[in-house]
């Protein structure tokens, strides 16, 4: 009743003005307020995070009324990293803070959904045969089988109960494993950082039945490939917090801000200490503004320019001259010494595998996974040794797995990085050349497919074959399949122009310049 007469006495309710006019005081009914102090009313508060397909996993305060989620806001104890680094809160960003909106969307999937036309063919079949026959009816007739699949992208979903849903998915499998083997069923799980127990409970079930559990990486489809082919690791880097303490930083492949949202402060805050940071990347994006230099390259193109960097390190630091840093550097943390398999292949010498401690008497004394250990020639002893570090050294080994410059024994060594002082002679060996492939949006030249290169080569005995290996170090096979010197000037193709870095290459080395081949005594032969 009351409200319905401060209706009635809208324009008649007495106001009583303050601060000069800017304020009034009316005596009017308020309760419309609650509404408002209703929405962030809560009976308790829960920790919890986010699966927003990120890794991030930020701690996050979870305010629940009615088991309804009303509001979330950042964690704040998180422990401290130590006195000189920032710490990590507040971690979290928009798209965890708008999280709750998911949960009661109406586009979230909250039962199971079957294609329609698959789902009426199961029922029918199911009616009268088994499980498996019933899916077998369906898979094994072209036209039942095209009726759905020949559907995919063209919706066409409804709903159907949870004991039907997972009896075709057990059946599909069961018929799978059956007909062609257990190996044929692979699958996905979430990404381990977002969920161990999801990503447990079903890399178990494909486990366990011989299936192949595949890399959440294949199901994003951003898997970095550099990271594990350069480092052995599956993106095992160290934390964002480490970035602060980086003098200078290249981001390459990512966009931090929005990609690492609750870690992109650390890199902000590097910026203010003065670390220094160049990003590649095609567009303008949040992390170009980080960059003291923002390189815009090309769309596609950013193998040639990972190559064109490493020309340049390799001619500048290891050709032209060599720079103590970079020759101990990659002799200890690379792959550069390690010896390359040489194999005919018709007329030609090409690279085929790194050689193993395996391929020698006894495995060179390597019990413990010698087939896992790649080898190279040690300047000290002038022998060839399996240098600790490699793969084979990770299980199974006493002591610790690292990249000391050291052998199996614990013996010091110096890898050798190229076999010119100690080649038997200088080979013809074939490389591959992609860049002579006309294309309509990159440039390309007019060599030949296959390029051949002067590599100074080692004759080895072998115990597992009649014949010795031909070999040569990674280094060497990396350098001369990079540089054009041993062959001859190309011709550009119409309009294009060679870069200053191509014609300073070319101009650097001959052959002629290696150190001369040994001789050796004719028994030696």
């Amino acid at each position: 009743m009351s409200h319905f007469l401060d209706r009635l006495t809208f324009f008649n309710k007495v106001s009583e003005p303050f601060s000069n006019g800017h304020g009034v005081m009316t005596s009017e009914d308020r309760s419309w307020e609650d509404g408002y102090r209703k929405r962030w009313q809560h009976d308790k508060i829960v920790r919890s995070t986010h699966g927003a397909n990120c890794t991030g996993s930020c701690s996050w305060k979870i305010y629940v009324k009615g088991g309804i989620v009303t509001w979330e806001t950042q964690q704040t104890d998180y422990p401290r990293t130590r006195p000189d680094l920032p710490n990590h809160e507040p971690r979290g960003c928009s798209r965890g803070a708008s999280y709750s909106w998911y949960l009661y969307s109406g586009n979230r999937v909250k039962y199971p959904l079957i294609r329609a036309r698959l789902l009426k063919l199961w029922r029918e079949a199911r009616a009268t045969l088994t499980p498996v026959a019933a899916w077998k009816s369906i898979v094994e007739n072209p036209e039942k089988r095209a009726a759905y699949t020949s559907k995919r992208g063209h919706g066409g979903f409804v709903r159907a109960g949870w004991d039907e849903a997972t009896e075709i998915i057990a059946t599909a499998n069961a018929y799978t494993a059956k007909t062609y083997g257990p190996d044929r069923v692979f699958g996905f799980s979430p990404i381990p950082a977002m969920s161990m127990v999801s990503y447990a409970a079903g890399s178990r079930y494909l486990s366990l039945m011989g299936g192949v559990c595949m890399s959440f990486y294949d199901w994003y489809c951003d898997l970095p490939p550099a990271s594990p082919q350069t480092w052995g690791e599956q993106t095992d880097v160290p934390e964002s917090a480490d970035w602060y303490n980086a003098g200078f930083i290249i981001l390459w492949g990512s966009n931090v801000p929005q990609t690492r949202t609750p870690d992109a402060h650390f890199y902000t805050e590097a910026r203010y200490k003065g670390m220094k940071s160049a990003v590649i990347c095609p567009d303008y994006s949040e992390a170009a503004k980080f960059g003291d230099i923002w390189l815009s390259v090309k769309q596609g193109t950013d193998s040639a320019l990972a190559m064109a960097m490493g020309h340049v390190i390799l001619k500048e630091y290891h050709i032209d001259r060599q720079v103590p840093y970079f020759r101990d550097y990659v002799r200890q943390y690379s792959d550069m010494p390690m010896l390359v398999k040489l194999v005919k292949q018709g007329d030609n010498l090409v690279p085929d595998r790194f050689i193993r401690a395996s391929d020698f008497d006894a495995g060179l004394g390597e019990a413990n996974n010698p087939e896992w250990k790649t080898v190279a020639f040690d300047e000290t002893t002038g022998k060839i040794v399996a240098p600790g570090g490699t793969i084979g050294f990770r299980w199974g080994e006493s002591g610790k797995w690292n990249l000391e410059e050291k052998d199996a024994a614990g013996a010091p060594t110096k890898l050798r990085l190229s076999l010119a002082e100690i080649r038997d002679e200088l080979a013809d060996v074939a490389f591959p050349y992609f860049g002579n492939i006309e294309h309509e949006h990159f440039a390309s030249t007019d060599h030949g497919s296959v390029l051949k290169r002067l590599v100074p080569v080692k004759r080895l005995p072998s115990t597992t074959s009649s014949s010795p290996i031909t070999a040569s170090t990674a280094a060497m096979a990396a350098i001369m399949s990079r540089h054009r010197w041993m062959t001859t000037r190309p011709t550009p193709r119409p309009g294009l122009r060679r870069s200053p870095v191509s014609r300073a290459t070319r101009s650097s080395r001959s052959p002629a310049n290696l150190p001369p081949t040994p001789r050796r005594p004719r028994a030696a032969r």
